[in-house]
């Protein structure tokens, strides 16, 4: 059993969860612990005593603890990268291709701990001096979610380590393992004891003990829309920071003037790679009707013809769906789809493989409308579907008309119209002949209405998350 980190120390529980890989369901990649309230409770408490100690520290000894966790997750790309796909279900590629990211954005804010700036300015009055600087919020709740299950902790927890901030991690259930390296390479990269703590277990009890307590200073949440809310308040009332993704349910507008093969690979490239399980896919594709017909053919047979299979297996296109919940939840909205009067053009079966696993045909609708439920709710899984529109302008109201704004995506060879699409379509985040999923790890992350709430993530924005500013006054 694979033990919570609590205190610099290793700790057992009395109860654990099997993690399963959702290419093979006979493969039990470990057990990993559940903790109660108890061992979260005592993880807290950790955190909270060793903050201080940990925002004192210079920023050249966060810099080394940082970079030397950046130098092992490269060296262990391999491993990292394997563990990812077994237990999430991405192909091997995708997941060599995260594990490289985490190393990145290690890298990234290893760098950061020793550019941080601060702003030395003249006082409206003579003789004094103004001080702005930045310190750390405290202690830090992260939680995540299973569809990157490195890449996403990574992003929270290395700015939170750079910036001072003690932490208390909680990664989703269906994938400790990649968290359990995490930890695992953060304590002997020297991090010390009761700055970084890991608690694996059921949202209800640990994500639950985090949002009560009142050690927690902040809380990053990256999940649903129901439990983001349910974070919101309670970070409300307690007037406590915090920072909620959400999910999309992203547009990608195609005009008749695009490079038609192009738009078809990234519209495949959005919608349905990583099986479809990212919030920046591409799942509402808005057409305009010049060019919808010859777009919709090359893009079913494009679909049909994508492999999906086991997810370390060569040649593998698509991996599995990452388990039998999201699987039910795509096949349930595909027949919601369907009985709404949408033409399922191809995909959308539970197919057979030679190991037993969740595998899904990637499920391609067209002749639908943007008020059906399939291109009102988030899906999170292999399906996407086609609205046909008239022109331009009736297809970036049909892209704006959403609670979502997390990404857009836009294919043009117009200038006029890339350029109008970037400054008027409301999303956080704008792409132009590209796959709405896909973004660098030095910029910021994050969108507009139901999608996000509270500072971006990434890059240097992420200081505005966690970090407080202080205002000194200085008379000579």
């Amino acid at each position: 059993m694979k033990p919570l980190l609590i205190n610099g120390e290793w700790v057992a529980t009395a109860s654990a969860a099997e993690n399963r890989n959702p290419s093979d369901l006979s493969d039990v990649i470990d057990l990993y612990a559940h903790a109660g309230v108890p061992e979260t409770q005592a993880a807290m408490d950790a955190a909270a005593a060793a903050a201080p100690g940990w925002a004192a520290t210079s920023p050249q000894q966060r810099f080394e603890i940082l970079n030397r966790a950046a130098d092992e997750l490269a060296l262990r790309r391999q491993e990292i990268g394997t563990l990812l796909s077994r237990e999430e279900g991405k192909t091997l590629r995708e997941g060599l291709l995260e594990a490289e990211r985490a190393a990145n954005i290690f890298r990234f804010f290893a760098g950061e701990c020793v550019r941080q700036t601060g702003d030395l300015l003249p006082s409206v009055r003579p003789g004094i001096d103004v001080e702005v600087t930045r310190e750390p919020l405290g202690v830090v709740g992260i939680i995540t979610p299973w569809n990157f299950p490195i890449a996403i902790p990574a992003w929270k927890i290395a700015p939170a380590l750079c910036y001072g901030n003690a932490v208390v991690f909680k990664p989703a259930e269906l994938v400790p393992g990649c968290a359990w390296v995490l930890a695992d390479i953060l304590k002997r990269a020297g991090v010390p004891d009761g700055v970084f703590n890991l608690v694996t277990g059921k949202g209800s009890v640990v994500g639950q003990a985090l949002l009560e307590s009142h050690l927690i200073d902040g809380i990053t949440f990256t999940g649903s829309q129901t439990i983001g809310h349910r974070v919101a308040a309670s970070c409300l009332e307690r007037l406590r920071k915090v920072q909620l993704e959400m999910g999309g349910k992203n547009p990608l507008v195609v005009l008749n003037d695009a490079d038609l093969d192009q738009a078809v690979d990234v519209a495949v490239d959005g919608a349905f790679f990583s099986t479809g399980q990212r919030c920046t896919a591409s799942s509402r594709l808005i057409v305009t009707e010049d060019i919808c017909g010859r777009f919709i053919e090359k893009l079913a047979d494009r679909c049909k013809a994508l492999t999906v299979g086991n997810a370390l297996a060569e040649g593998t296109e698509i991996g599995p769906v990452a388990s039998a919940d999201q699987l039910e939840t795509d096949l349930r909205y595909i027949e919601i789809g369907r009985a709404q009067g949408g033409n399922l053009r191809c995909g959308g079966e539970r197919l057979r493989r030679e190991t037993d696993g969740y595998y899904l045909q990637p499920a391609l609708f067209t002749d639908t409308t943007n008020d059906m439920r399939i291109n009102r709710e988030e899906v999170f899984g292999p399906v996407a579907s086609v609205i046909r529109v008239k022109d331009y302008d009736e297809a970036l109201h049909v892209a704006n008309e959403t609670e979502f704004g997390l990404c857009a995506g836009i294919c043009t060879t117009s200038l006029k119209h890339s350029s109008h699409f970037r400054k008027n379509s409301k999303a956080g985040m704008v792409m132009v002949n590209l796959p709405t999923a896909g973004v660098d790890y030095h910029v910021p992350f994050g969108g507009r209405k139901g999608s996000s709430f509270g500072p971006r993530e990434q890059g240097r924005y992420a200081a505005e998350f966690f970090t407080t500013v202080k205002t000194g006054y200085v008379r000579a």
